[in-house]
């Protein structure tokens, strides 16, 4: 295998084992997501609006819980994955809902050609597209999934955020794609104490890469909004505020922490 590929399985092999340790967490709180509760946040239903009789196709799925809300919610789903270990669990947890998915096991940014124009939205959300060094495959593959007059929807931690080392003390990394990012993972985002020590490779995607990727492939930007705060607790030394969205302590409101936007696939002709 190439450099990539070996980067590529190693983030395979970090996801894999933090699967059972996110099952367990607060964070994901699976009892009462199983009970009912829909684990996508404000900003993620603003702007997918009604998904009933929709067919979404949630990339990055991890073991489905936004996977299962949207099917809860009406929808009919397909959820795509690097990690074999996390699409197991996602069956077992659609199974424990009594809810319906289809899952695919594959890296986002090689093409499926079984999901070529199937799909009327596109979903995914809150750090996926650090995982890979180049946005025009990712680009390619959601405009190849949609169907003509398609939505993409997709919500992202901002590089900004990425900026920072992981105590948020100094800035360490550019806000450009400079290269790989190679750290030693210590623990989980939602769980700090799991005993995960593995590596982890990187990228930073400032937003006019993230942009110019989607309009290449003919997608055209419907609305775009910035957050400065996280509706997920998953930085270290936060703060949650009255809107209960959580900032960096002594960073409160100067940082943005989270991008949404929305893009359009053309009809066809």
């Amino acid at each position: 295998m190439n450099d990539l590929e070996n980067q590529f399985e190693a983030n395979r092999a970090l996801w894999n084992a933090r699967v059972q340790h996110h099952l367990g967490s607060k964070m994901y709180d699976v009892e009462s997501f199983v009970a009912g509760r829909n684990s996508l946040t404000a900003l993620e239903l603003e702007l997918l609006g009604d998904v009933r009789g929709k067919r979404i196709l949630h990339m990055q799925c991890h073991f489905g819980q936004d996977t299962l809300s949207l099917a809860r919610m009406g929808a009919t789903m397909t959820g795509l994955d690097i990690s074999d270990v996390a699409l197991d669990e996602a069956k077992k947890l659609a199974e424990a809902c009594d809810l319906t998915g289809s899952w695919v096991l594959s890296n986002v940014i090689e093409p499926v050609p079984a999901l070529d124009a199937k799909f009327d939205v596109v979903y995914t959300s809150y750090g996926t597209i650090g995982w890979f060094p180049d946005l025009k495959p990712w680009a390619a593959n959601i405009a190849r999934y949609l169907k003509p007059g398609g939505q993409l929807v997709f919500v992202e931690f901002h590089p900004v955020m990425w900026m920072f080392d992981n105590a948020f003390t100094h800035v360490q990394y550019a806000y450009f794609n400079r290269g790989v990012i190679a750290e030693e993972e210590q623990g989980t985002y939602a769980d700090r104490d799991a005993p995960v020590a593995l590596p982890s490779y990187g990228w930073n995607h400032d937003l006019g890469e993230v942009l110019t990727a989607l309009l290449d492939v003919g997608l055209r930007i419907e609305r775009f909004v910035e957050l400065d705060g996280s509706p997920h607790d998953c930085f270290a030394n936060t703060v949650q505020g009255a809107d209960g969205l959580y900032r960096i302590k002594s960073m409160e409101s100067k940082l943005p922490m989270v991008y949404g936007l929305t893009a359009r696939k053309e009809q066809a002709r």
